[in-house]
């Protein structure tokens, strides 16, 4: 019986566990300009995970489609803010 639940727990423990793809809107009010919004995108894009960015300059926003196997939201606004466009996720 032992060696029957060490088998079962082992197998649990083994499982990997999936990432999912997740989508998040960041608010990035620096963007002021028609470059701003190549640049922002561009730093997202060099993110590892990051699958898309959409970037609505006329609502300073991006959408970001990632996989949170691979990267975060804290990444992605790190990113934005490292290029010079800091952001927060747009509740």
């Amino acid at each position: 019986m032992k060696k029957l639940l060490a088998a079962f727990a082992l197998t649990v423990v083994a499982v990997p566990v999936w990432a999912a793809t997740q989508t998040v809107t960041l608010s990035v009010p620096g963007m002021t300009c028609a470059a701003c919004p190549i640049t922002v995108k561009h730093a997202l894009s060099r993110v590892a995970g990051v699958e898309k960015a959409d970037v609505r300059f006329a609502e300073r926003e991006v959408i970001v489609t990632f996989d949170d196997g691979k990267t975060n939201v804290q990444m992605l606004t790190k990113a934005t803010e490292d290029a010079g466009y800091p952001s927060s996720v747009k509740h």
